[in-house]
């Protein structure tokens, strides 16, 4: 029997190395594809305006049909318009750190993070990483390697993907109820970006979707916990008899 392919989108300002510690769990079972993100990795600057579509139409050539499709963040909300507008592409949808119909207060809050960015990316940087890895017991080399990934970024093609980032989610809204693919929505209990009030309400929009929180963990879950992230990922998929 072929192994089923398994997709994963990594975030925004990041790229597909920031999945190693998913994929050294994952085993066998699955054909892992990891596709760097257009501006992303090894991938040329976007220009502006770049859109959500854009990205999705950009990785949906080389996703296999029937993939169980998981994104991390950014990489979510692509996950999430692949499987509302090309859905012979998923057969499972897993977002991680997602979020969803962010509240006004929500909504205004990463709009500063993009003002702060356009800013002065470098220190937003550092704040991205300490947003992200405080008070974790991430390895400092992890650590070290997020922030060589974020800090390579063309400032322009970084800031236009986190202008996607702050509003796809009202761009998907009306789609969500859509989406009819068995679905999983999986984030940190202390992520004070894509908090697990959004993963409810993910989980909630979408037909047929459960919800999983990880108890303490903050936003970059494939790297924090990679073991929770891989246990509630094919908990999903076997029980559900997806695989």
């Amino acid at each position: 029997m072929s192994r089923p392919p398994l997709v994963l989108l990594h975030g925004v300002g990041l790229d597909r190395t920031m999945w190693e510690p998913v994929t050294a769990l994952l085993g066998d079972r699955f054909t892992v594809l990891a596709p760097d993100l257009p501006g992303h990795g090894s991938r040329p600057p976007v220009r502006d305006g770049v859109t959500l579509a854009g990205l999705a139409d950009a990785v949906a050539t080389g996703i296999p049909a029937g993939s169980h499709l998981v994104g991390f963040s950014l990489g979510a909300l692509v996950a999430q318009h692949l499987a509302a507008h090309r859905p012979a592409l998923v057969r499972t949808l897993t977002s991680v750190s997602s979020v969803c119909r962010r509240t006004d207060a929500e909504r205004a809050s990463v709009l500063a993070r993009l003002r702060a960015a356009e800013t002065d990316f470098a220190a937003s940087v550092t704040a991205s990483l300490e947003r992200w890895y405080a008070d974790t017991e991430v390895p400092p080399e992890r650590v070290d390697a997020t922030e060589a990934t974020l800090r390579a970024n063309d400032p322009g093609s970084f800031l236009g993907c986190y202008r996607v980032f702050a509003t796809g989610d009202a761009e998907l809204a009306p789609r969500l109820g859509g989406i009819t693919v068995p679905a999983l929505a999986v984030t940190g209990g202390n992520d004070p970006g894509s908090t697990p009030g959004m993963t409810h309400r993910l989980a909630a929009a979408l037909p047929d979707c459960r919800a999983v929180i990880v108890p303490g963990a903050r936003h970059m879950l494939p790297v924090e916990r990679p073991g929770a992230l891989v246990e509630a990922l094919t908990t999903f998929l076997g029980e559900s008899a997806y695989v």
